[in-house]
């Protein structure tokens, strides 16, 4: 009962985020915002969290998930009453930081339970299961906010998204029981961040993490880019981003089963070769057919990584580190997803569009390489 309570939780929370970054987004539209400036909200949402998920993963390891999961959707909720109260977009960028915050602690901390609460041999299908609470959510918090905007405008929207933070609450009261407690990092080998980096594993972890990150936000990215560049409309890129999440929730339904046949290693290489082959051919690609296989291809190898990541990253960790661990890949993967934009937006501005599509490809065959690569010190 108490996974299927971690799942519950995970999906009414990141329902709430999910229509949250949609809501402030379309509410700074409505404000008059200018491009500079929803690139800027698209930052407050991911600046906090790049100082503050490891310290999370550290507070859940000592201090136990509970209190943690309540300041965090305390937080979710209280950002939301800002844009309410006071319309405008300072409102919205504080909430927008709250909001980060909010996921923060939230995320690394469900992750940690989700890997405290699996035994060896369910943890794959655990955290894969949990991966497709956030593919869920990923479909149903933007569709709640779109609908809610449409029939109740964009300050009313907030209450509605906050009434989801409130049954959250009401979840975590119910069910707090089922949670694992507290104090696992007190009796842990002593170390900060450093002594979690100078573990060759966890640093090829992380390196693959980042790899799969930014894998996932550049098709999202670039993939309208270069449809609406080629002349395919708005609502056929929509379909073709579509068959992109469709496709990564499907895979996570096999992704335990591909596990315990061929291993983490070799199903993350061959997500990444999968994965390297769309982003090389879509610049070679006209139609839209053809576009929405490779959407739906891409989404079958990188839905992969993210569940692995989170299993490898646990399976890593030293005994009563592992919300530490798993609060450093939020790190690095948000710190990945504020600069990876910006650094190939600077470089399609130089050499064109499609360069961005082969150095990623170039840049995935190298994860394939180091996902295949032998683990060395105590994992060896």
């Amino acid at each position: 009962m108490s996974i299927h309570f971690a799942y519950a939780l995970t999906l009414l929370t990141q329902t709430g985020s999910r229509a949250t970054r949609v809501l402030l987004t379309l509410y700074a539209l409505n404000l008059g915002a200018e491009p500079v400036a929803i690139g800027g909200l698209a930052a407050a949402f991911s600046v906090l969290p790049v100082m503050l998920s490891w310290p999370m993963g550290r507070l859940s390891d000592y201090y136990g998930p509970r209190w943690l999961l309540a300041f965090g959707i305390v937080g979710g909720i209280v950002g939301m009453l800002m844009p309410y109260f006071w319309p405008g977009l300072v409102a919205i960028y504080v909430a927008a930081a709250l909001n980060g915050v909010s996921v923060g602690f939230v995320n690394v901390t469900m992750q940690n339970v989700i890997g405290t609460l699996s035994t060896q041999e369910t943890r794959a299908k655990n955290f894969s299961n949990f991966s497709m609470m956030n593919s869920t959510a990923s479909f149903i918090g933007p569709l709640f906010a779109g609908i809610s905007i449409q029939y109740a405008g964009h300050g009313a929207s907030c209450l509605y998204v906050i009434g989801l933070y409130v049954v959250s609450v009401g979840i975590l009261a119910a069910g707090s029981r089922a949670l694992p407690k507290g104090g696992r990092g007190k009796s842990s080998p002593a170390g900060g961040m450093l002594s979690q980096l100078s573990d060759p594993n966890v640093l090829k972890v992380l390196a693959v993490s980042s790899l799969v990150q930014t894998g996932q936000d550049m098709f999202q990215f670039y993939i309208p880019v270069y449809a609406h560049g080629i002349g395919i409309s708005a609502a056929t890129i929509g379909v073709i981003l579509a068959m992109f999440a469709a496709s990564g929730f499907v895979v996570r339904l096999v992704t335990p089963r591909l596990l315990a046949k061929h291993g983490e290693g070799a199903v993350l290489a061959y997500s990444f070769y999968l994965s390297a082959a769309c982003f090389l051919l879509v610049p070679f690609v006209e139609n839209v057919w053809v576009l929405g296989l490779l959407s739906f291809a891409f989404g079958l190898g990188n839905g992969c990584g993210q569940p692995i990541t989170m299993l490898m990253t646990f399976s890593n960790s030293a005994e009563g580190r592992s919300g530490e661990a798993l609060g450093l890949r939020s790190s690095v993967n948000h710190l990945t997803r504020a600069v990876g934009p910006l650094l190939f937006g600077y470089v399609a501005s130089i050499t064109g569009l499609a360069a961005v599509f082969w150095i990623n490809a170039l840049m995935l065959g190298g994860g394939a390489v180091l996902s295949n690569r032998k683990k060395s010190g105590r994992d060896a």
